[in-house]
């Protein structure tokens, strides 16, 4: 049974890195300074990876809810933060596609103007855009506090080899600091540093996949 779980939550793994990294490469010309010209003209693209988003919060709270039963037998209460953290993604995603499809909105009414009122469109757009760039920063916070939640409990309860979770540990701390702390301290972003936690996912999706659960069993808290 463990080592089926572990399989199962190793397959999530693997689908959730998938869902964090096509819907953004889709959304990227979306989201930039110029997407009053360009979010209309892309409407179907938009709508799928706001939904493969959606799916993908979905996916991270099936990955607490599988393996729950397996990480209650070493800590309930580590077992029940997992599942509230990941429904705080389900809120944050929920929440971050609500401005993208707000974006999408404006860029077509401003396409239906024909550049009528392009002044207050503008001014408008740029309103829109910071106000989804915060939400956006504060949602990949909690996405690395649900990582590094993940990977303390991998590392802690040996899962897998620590060596795999004290690689999950440093990729967590490398993309916090590189991408959303970087963004609300005002230093450059290091977006190609994000790679990191492909890295350390592949790593233990991997691990589970081949070898599931460890057999021994814990001490419930």
């Amino acid at each position: 049974m463990k080592t089926n779980v572990g399989r199962v939550v190793g397959a999530l793994v693997f689908v959730q890195l998938a869902g964090l990294i096509v819907p953004f490469v889709l959304l990227d010309p979306a989201v930039k300074t110029d997407y009053m010209g360009v979010d209309a003209a892309m409407a179907g693209t938009i709508k799928t990876a706001v939904f493969m988003l959606f799916a993908n919060a979905v996916v991270t709270l099936g990955i607490a809810i599988a393996a729950f039963p397996e990480l209650r037998r070493y800590s309930v209460r580590a077992a029940l933060l997992l599942i509230v953290i990941s429904t705080v993604w389900v809120v944050m995603q929920s929440v971050d596609n609500a401005h993208l499809l707000s974006m999408l909105s404006l860029s077509t009414r401003y396409s239906d103007a024909a550049g009528a009122n392009a002044d207050l469109y503008n001014v408008l757009g740029s309103q829109v855009r910071s106000t989804r760039i915060w939400v956006h920063y504060t949602e990949l916070l909690v996405i690395d506090v649900w990582m590094a939640v993940f990977y303390s409990l991998c590392f802690v309860y040996r899962l897998v080899p620590r060596a795999i979770g004290a690689v999950g540990l440093v990729a967590v701390v490398v993309h916090l600091f590189a991408i959303p702390m970087a963004m609300f301290i005002g230093y450059p972003n290091g977006g190609f540093l994000g790679a990191s936690l492909a890295v350390s996912h592949v790593l233990v999706g991997g691990w589970l996949i081949a070898k599931g659960l460890p057999a021994v069993e814990a001490d419930t808290d």
